[in-house]
């Protein structure tokens, strides 16, 4: 989550250096001076409070969605196998019916190999 850290230090830094640029570069009294300053300083408290909770949200989603697809994954997987299975119970059969009508064509070209031999 590096780029998230950066962001989040990025974006204090952008807000303190443009909160007192701003306030350095107006012309306003002491007291007005540290008025806005106040009112500055807890915006940008309320600010990387709203990206703290934000960053929890964000991290409970992604743990909660990688809990759900690994389940989905699992699921997913042990239905494939019990397919696969099924489809080797249905095709059983009808693999020893195939292998025995293959024989049969072999017999039947040794047959006529043989008759083919006697002919000639």
């Amino acid at each position: 989550m590096p780029s998230g850290k950066s962001l989040l230090l990025g974006t204090l830094v952008g807000s303190v250096v443009g909160a007192s640029i701003s306030l350095l570069t107006t012309p306003n009294s002491g007291q007005e001076l540290r008025g806005r300053m106040r009112d500055q300083s807890e915006r940008l408290r309320e600010i990387s409070q709203e990206l703290k909770e934000s960053g929890f949200d964000l991290k409970e989603q992604l743990t909660q969605t990688s809990k759900e697809g690994a389940a989905l994954l699992k699921d997913l997987s042990q239905d494939i196998k019990a397919s696969v299975e099924s489809w080797k119970e249905t095709i059983e059969p009808h693999q020893e019916n195939l292998q025995e009508h293959l024989r049969q064509i072999e017999e039947g070209i040794k047959e006529l190999e043989e008759k083919l031999k006697e002919q000639k």
